[in-house]
């Protein structure tokens, strides 16, 4: 990787061997493409400078790199010169400033980094400042180095595309429609803010009949213009941001994608019923709390979510008064203060308002959950008790049980089965046929019948134009998520797809048929879905996430009507009201919602507090040996016991600066974070005590990989809010090689609201070279209460990248 350094210095470098190299900064600064003029010197954002002779010649490519000058001829004469997004992140919002002021602050620094006002007037894309203090300009690497060094500035890191992480659930978990204790109008008082790709104002789930006019602490608006419809009593708010567009009248909050609907829809739609995909999971689809109100932030354009808009929506949904905000949004760890979802979070945390993440779909890997900031409740995707099956039926009479949402009805009782492998197109010998890759199968061969193909890629739009029957595509991860295809279709595991093949090549006359998709109760439920992230994280590493897990796997939820069944309306023309998907994408919204029920029965709990309510009453979920705690976190929400959970571990802001300050803050940078008159120094406050420096509602010791015996102190606080004499004792199960002890082992609370200290002593072997997990729990019980709370070891070896400090 080429490193960024001022542009003067790598000019001057080059200019001694290449004398008629000059520097033209300005005419070709900004995300240009086209031949140089005369000559430049310019810097990338991966420090790669491009040079031009002054009189012909074909540009240069030169990268500094430890005093090292590689040089390049570029592959053609146009150039893009690379001035790109930069957010620059300034802390809390002044509470002196108008907005005004903010904005001319952030023109000052601009002009005197650039050194020309013009420059820095057309460089400069949004100002932060509702929530927090910030802005976006396109700028050089050294631009931003010296930015970062500016006064008041935290931190300064490139934008970057963020992933989406893409009814009866709620049933599933503890929250019957019709029989679930409610308190209908603190719910009605709630909003959820949905940091997504919009919203489709005319679905069913949005309807506003018999909700009165949105809560006066409403402060946002919605949206006029496009083909945005419009708001109403439940969908109180919509609202926009593309920073990297021009204005654009075309531009709206609406949902082109469908995966924002979806999202909204699982928190806090309303009950539609006979809501189903072509007849498929018919029944009543609604959100977890569908009393309260909603408000849509479109911060995601065609399929990627940038941070500078990630950031705008937090910046928007904080000043308007949201309590709850959900995002099933991914992104790469980075240091807190250079990740977007962490910042938008910490400054919604301070305003009392609880952050719902998905937390990835790379599973089962190990080592893959994302926001991870203790802040922020990371959410795993589990299932239900239901699954979504299309059977495939072999000549021979045998039934194999398909995964998928297939809505095709076949005509004919049987049709041809062929495998790739054996429809192969000589022709394209390099190509892979058993996996059915572009271009590798025969036109003639596969026409009218149902192709057998190995491993889930793209088939269904490859073979889309073929006139096949059908797709069965065997696959070896991610096998039990119901996918949806665009033509008929289902996907088998590997040991089915053996069978299917080994059936093809015993006869001269396969054939098979594909039955359209149907609901079946599954005994094995709940499981954590294959493709959900696991831990442990990187950037906390005492701290265990994912926190908790909600079902992700086939949720029936309202859908955008612009959107096609699929996504791709060049394949797909099927449009639904209602969409079965699967993703950590729809578990975050899942515990926003059970966020939001508890805090209509607890408004003045804080967001850790909610959190620790959610965590502590989890049912512990049964999972391979290697996973386990890595993949679920607590467990699978648990609704009826999060409403009065016995005991919560708070955490305020002071106690996450002290957390902060043992990973490196100072006065300053904290003064900047934090905001407000009031002075922060880490001197000043209590030294955080434990292993992990934070009274969070799990317990996780991370160790490197040739420990073999360990051992770890961890200090906690819990607060009694369940009944006002109680007493509680502790209880301790553990794997065999982990000993924990807690002392005392007997809390006793005379008041509401009192709080007792406890310390946890974890100490243990690994018996075996290669476990890597053990874990236990410790259970805190009074005569109704049951406060739970998991602890995990874990041994691994660090990733090669991970070599400084991650906070």
């Amino acid at each position: 990787m080429a490193v960024g350094i001022p542009s003067e210095i790598c000019c001057n470098s080059v200019a001694k061997n290449y004398p008629r190299a000059i520097m033209l900064r300005h005419p070709f600064r900004h995300n240009s493409v086209g031949k140089p003029r005369d000559s430049t010197c310019m810097a990338t954002t991966d420090g790669v400078y491009v040079i031009s002779e002054l009189i012909g010649g074909s540009p240069m490519i030169f990268f500094q790199d430890s005093m090292t000058i590689w040089v390049f001829h570029a592959m053609k004469k146009g150039i893009t010169l690379l001035a790109l997004p930069y957010i620059v992140y300034m802390g809390a919002s002044p509470v002196t400033r108008t907005m005004t002021s903010i904005v001319d602050h952030h023109h000052s620094l601009l002009s005197e980094t650039i050194g020309d006002e013009i420059l820095a007037r057309d460089s400069k894309l949004h100002s932060y400042g509702r929530s927090f203090n910030g802005f976006v300009a396109n700028l050089l690497p050294h631009e931003a180095n010296l930015l970062s060094q500016k006064e008041g500035v935290l931190s300064v890191f490139p934008n970057t595309i963020r992933p989406l992480h893409t009814t009866r659930s709620w049933d599933f978990i503890g929250l019957p429609l019709r029989s679930t204790q409610r308190n209908i109008t603190a719910e009605s008082d709630l909003i959820i803010g949905v940091l997504d790709t919009g919203i489709w104002p005319e679905s069913p789930s949005f309807n506003d009949k018999g909700y009165g006019p949105p809560p006066t602490k409403w402060r946002g608006k919605c949206f006029l213009g496009g083909n945005f419809t419009g708001c109403n009593n439940k969908l109180i708010g919509a609202q926009y941001s593309y920073i990297a567009s021009k204005h654009d009248p075309k531009l709206s909050p609406v949902d082109n994608e469908g995966h924002g609907t979806h999202t909204a829809s699982t928190a806090a739609g309303v009950p539609v019923r006979g809501a189903s995909v072509y007849g498929i999971a018919r029944g009543t689809a609604r959100g977890g709390v569908p009393s309260a109100r909603i408000a849509a932030y479109k911060v995601c354009w065609g399929g990627g979510c940038s941070d500078m808009d990630l950031l705008a929506g937090f910046d928007m949904a904080i000043a308007d008064g949201v309590d709850v905000i959900s995002v099933s949004i991914g992104g790469s760890p980075k240091k807190f203060f250079q990740d977007s979802m962490a910042i938008g979070a910490f400054h919604a945390m301070k305003k009392g308002i609880f952050t719902a993440c998905s937390g990835g779909n790379d599973g089962p890997y190990q080592l893959t959950v994302q926001n991870t900031a203790p802040w922020i409740t990371t959410v795993a995707a589990s299932s239900t008790d239901r699954q979504f099956v299309a059977d495939v039926k072999l000549g021979n009479g045998e039934n194999i049980m398909g995964i998928s949402v297939n809505t095709f009805s076949l005509r004919k009782k049987m049709y041809p089965l062929i495998s790739g492998a054996l429809a192969a197109n000589t022709t394209e010998s390099y190509r892979n046929a058993s996996a059915c890759d572009y271009g590798s199968l025969s036109d003639e061969m596969i026409k009218g019948k149902i192709v057998f193909c190995l491993g889930k890629g793209e088939q269904d739009h490859t073979l889309y134009d073929k006139h096949v029957a059908g797709l069965i595509v065997s696959r070896e991860t991610h096998y039990d998520t119901p996918s949806s295809f665009v033509i008929p279709g289902t996907s088998v595991n590997l040991m089915e797809g053996k069978n299917i093949d080994s059936y093809i090549n015993s006869t001269t006359m396969s054939v098979a048929i594909i039955q359209k998709s149907r609901a079946i109760k599954i005994a094995n439920a709940p499981f954590i879905a294959s493709f959900s992230s696991r831990g442990p994280q990187v950037i906390t590493p005492n701290i265990l996430k994912p926190d908790i897990a909600a079902p992700g796997l086939g949720i029936l939820a309202a859908y955008s009507r612009l959107a096609s069944m699929t996504g791709d309306r060049n394949y797909d023309r099927r449009y639904v009201d209602f969409k079965i998907a699967s993703g950590t994408s729809m578990a975050a919204p899942h515990v926003a919602a059970a966020a939001a029920y508890v805090k209509s029965f607890h408004p003045t709990w804080s967001p850790a507090a909610i959190k620790s309510a959610l965590m502590t009453t989890a049912t512990p979920m049964k999972m391979n040996k290697e996973d386990m705690e890595l993949a679920y976190g607590s467990g699978l929400i648990n609704l009826k016991k999060a409403r009065d959970p016995g005991l919560v571990y708070d955490i305020n802001t002071s106690g996450y600066i002290r957390y902060l300050c043992t990973t490196g803050y100072n006065t300053t940078t904290l003064g900047i974070l934090i905001g407000g008159n009031q002075q922060y120094d880490c001197k000043n406050f209590k030294p955080t005590k434990g292993a992990d420096g934070l009274n969070y509602p799990s317990i996780h010791l991370q160790l490197e990989t040739n420990v073999t015996t360990f051992s770890g102190v961890f200090k906690r606080i819990v607060k009694n809010v369940g009944t006002q004499e109680s007493t509680y004792k502790a209880e301790v199960v553990s794997q065999p090689g982990l000993t924990v002890r807690v002392d005392p082992s007997t809390l006793t609370f005379q008041k509401l609201n009192e709080k007792k200290s406890f310390t946890v002593y974890v100490e243990g072997l690994f018996l075996q070279p290669k476990v890597h997990l053990v874990s236990g729990a410790i259970e805190w019980k009074d005569a109704k209460h049951s406060v739970v709370s998991p602890v995990v070891v874990y041994r691994y070896s660090p990733p090669l990248w991970m070599d400084e400090k991650k906070v």
